[in-house]
């Protein structure tokens, strides 16, 4: 079976992370047979500094001949610490979800039982943590009407849903509910926000069709705190775009390392793979960029892709990796690697999962391969 992939690495630490992704898709590909063919395109700042345009026409056309895209990071300081930036690099990305109508985001969030002392909550509190985040990604204030008085004195950011808009994303979110724990919970602010009252309504109605997942609804404000205090309680959280920004943000903090967080942008043609920590550029060049994330992020590509065995295949690498301590410095500060040599354990223990750790020695020797 042959993919073609669109790979954007972007800024920052962007292509050292997406390298390791793609060690970790090449493994697979040798153990399971299949081809993916690799074309690499521009997005970002680099763009921006190449063509002048944060997403060239050739990028575009790129992702929309491809089966998938895999994304690194977005975003440097010459544009993030210069508000009067006319051309900035996320436009690209609003961009690319807007042209390709990825509408929908998510973010798994697990707290892994070796990582949850590196977390700042208690372990009580989050062992067990096994959640998904469901973000509608391409309407609301984001979107929105943006208008500035001519004095400069008075802002408005509109914000708009249509029931079309909110259904799509409410549909898979219940689905994604039935093969987990059978809950939705709906985040809004219904309280005060017109828009909110309207999705409450539209997902109350849609619940109807399917009567084995619960559905339950917290104000925003209350979800952000109970993300906290009582993360377990949560299945898939369904939200619009603003507040799913900002949850899944909090959301991060749980699992104990933000290098660890994957997620997927998903349309009805098109779908985008990538980690959600920012291009750190503080760290770009240096080869400790955290990379489970964007390998992470593969292994939901493969699961878009029909390819579950060969996710799983990811994902138990990424768990032995972290059981082992073969982490880069963000999890295992005493005796760190780098995120070259993370990626190069991940590939090998897809294709060697009997032999990989046998002589643990070999790890602290820096040996790539584990014999």
């Amino acid at each position: 079976m042959k993919f073609n992939i669109a790979v954007i690495p972007g800024d920052g630490i962007g292509p050292e992370v997406t390298k390791q992704a793609q060690k970790a898709l090449n493994a697979v590909a040798d153990v399971y047979g299949y081809t993916f063919l690799y074309k690499e395109a521009l997005m970002g700042a680099c763009a921006i500094d190449e063509t002048g345009n944060p997403l060239p026409e050739e990028t575009l056309n790129t992702c929309k001949k491809s089966d998938a895209i895999l994304f690194g990071a977005i975003g440097d300081p010459k544009y993030d610490n210069d508000p009067s930036a006319k051309v900035r690099p996320e436009q690209g990305l609003l961009k690319l979800r807007k042209e390709l109508g990825l509408f929908c985001n998510v973010r798994p969030v697990k707290a892994y039982d070796t990582l949850i002392k590196n977390s700042p909550l208690k372990e009580e509190i989050i062992k067990g943590t096994d959640t998904v985040i469901y973000r509608e990604l391409t309407g609301g204030i984001y979107f929105g009407i943006k208008e500035l008085s001519e004095d400069g004195k008075i802002a408005f950011d509109g914000c708009s849903y249509s029931i079309e808009e909110i259904e799509r994303m409410a549909h898979l979110a219940f689905k994604a509910a039935q093969n987990r724990k059978r809950k939705v919970t709906l985040v809004d602010k219904a309280n005060v926000l017109e828009t909110s009252r309207l999705w409450r309504k539209t997902v109350t109605e849609l619940a109807k069709q399917y009567p084995d997942v619960e559905l339950d609804f917290l104000f925003v404000d209350n979800a952000a705190m109970q993300l906290i205090l009582n993360p377990n309680q949560f299945d898939v959280i369904l939200t619009e775009n603003l507040f799913g920004d900002i949850i899944s943000d909090e959301a991060s903090v749980i699992g104990g390392s933000i290098g660890l967080l994957a997620s997927a942008s998903v349309g009805k043609e098109s779908a985008l793979f990538e980690p959600i920590h920012g291009s750190f550029p503080q760290a770009k060049g240096k080869d400790i960029a955290n990379p489970l994330a964007s390998i992470l992020s593969a292994a939901m590509m493969l699961e878009h892709l029909g390819l579950h065995e060969a996710a799983q295949a990811i994902d138990d690498a990424v768990q032995k990796s972290l059981e082992l301590g073969f982490t880069t410095e963000d999890i295992n500060s005493v005796n760190p690697f780098s995120t070259s040599k993370v990626g190069d354990f991940i590939a090998d223990y897809i294709q060697n999962k009997e032999d990989s750790n046998l002589n643990f020695n070999n790890i602290h020797l820096g040996q790539s391969t584990i014999i």
